[in-house]
């Protein structure tokens, strides 16, 4: 096949010659690269254009001398088949084989896009101080957002969370911990869209059987994700997720409340670094030192891995935590209160 290339790369030149154009040196002109002089060539190459067409826009943009020489060119290489669309920044000079690489790689120019990354547990209203500032954010229309149904209806999970009244807002711990790239001209609602669709497509990194286990456990998938977000709120350390996930599904097993800081934190209209006894008075559906049972709804978006410790956790008689007092953000774990009462006091000598 490239003996039949060269033949036919060949005939051309002679019928090229035979025409008047000039002899067998011409061929060799017009395989030279063009002049280096100039700026940068911006060259926008559409999707489903051939070899024949490409070769036709790079010679009326002066990167080569003339499209059909480099045309048979490319079928004595065996090139010109694996060309991507995209727009080019060619320098007028290139060598012929460099145009050919760059073609093939598909180094095109980078478009401008819109990034972000949202932590792991972060709350509805963290998300919005982390977007403050981004082009297209407006966070009047992202809060508003936060709390729509119809804008929804077509994101999986999303349009199943009940309508419940005390729910603070209706996207909290839906929309996923993530680093996102969008368009640079994304609006607030692209956004919103982006990380409330990216949930469903992580669920698919658990095990399979875990819409099974949801179902054997009695819990909606809203609750479900109540959970994995308290579980986020209260643990650092992964290997203890599923531990606390136990400690949360023992208490609810004897209607004992779940007494759990982080959601007192998300009733507070702002966090405190300690909590104080009056702290855990306070008059709100999410305060789990007073109501029983889960709280209305999330109280921050889960990563993947405490959504997987809600799904399986650890078997055990614990009912009660406590965090070490060595710094470490660990938790000594206990079966009864007598023995929690000793960790409390424990930590505190540390």
């Amino acid at each position: 096949m490239k003996r039949i290339a060269f033949i036919t790369l060949w005939c051309v030149l002679l019928a090229l010659v035979l025409a008047g154009v000039g002899t067998a040196a011409y061929v060799a002109y017009a395989l030279k690269p063009t002049d280096a002089g100039g700026g940068e060539v911006t060259v926008q190459i559409p999707a489903g254009y051939g070899s024949g067409q490409i070769s036709k826009l790079l010679e009326q943009n002066g990167l080569i001398r003339d499209a059909k020489v480099f045309r048979y060119y490319l079928v004595y290489k065996k090139e010109g088949g694996r060309f991507q669309a995209g727009q080019y920044v060619f320098k007028p000079g290139m060598e012929l084989d460099d145009i050919i690489a760059k073609l093939n790689d598909g180094d095109t120019v980078r478009e401008e896009t819109l990034r972000f990354t949202i932590p792991e547990g972060y709350t509805v209203l963290q998300v919005a101080d982390k977007l403050e500032g981004q082009p297209g954010f407006d966070r009047q229309t992202y809060l508003g957002l936060a709390n729509a149904k119809a804008e929804f209806a077509s994101v999986r999970w999303v349009s199943d969370i009940p309508d419940d009244p005390k729910i603070k807002f209706r996207l909290e711990g839906y929309l996923f911990p993530e680093t996102y790239e969008l368009k640079k001209d994304s609006t607030t609602k692209d956004m919103v869209l982006r990380m409330a669709s990216e949930l469903d497509k992580k669920l698919a990194g658990l095990p399979t059987d875990w819409p099974e286990k949801l179902k054997q456990r009695g819990l909606t998938f809203h609750q479900l994700m109540t959970v994995a977000s308290m579980i986020e709120r209260e643990v650092v350390d992964d290997e203890e997720r599923p531990l606390v996930a136990g400690v949360i599904y023992n208490r609810m097993k004897i209607g004992m409340k779940l007494q759990i800081d982080a959601t007192v934190q998300y009733a507070l209209d702002k966090p405190k670094d300690r909590l104080f006894e009056k702290d855990l008075l306070i008059d709100s559906p999410y305060n789990t030192y007073k109501i029983a049972g889960l709280p209305p709804g999330p109280i921050a978006s889960p990563s993947l891995k405490s959504i997987e410790a809600a799904l399986y956790p650890a078997e055990s008689n614990y009912l009660f935590y406590v965090t070490k007092g060595d710094g470490t953000q660990k938790h000594v774990f206990a079966e009864t209160y007598d023995q929690h009462l000793k960790n409390i006091a424990d930590s505190k000598k540390r």
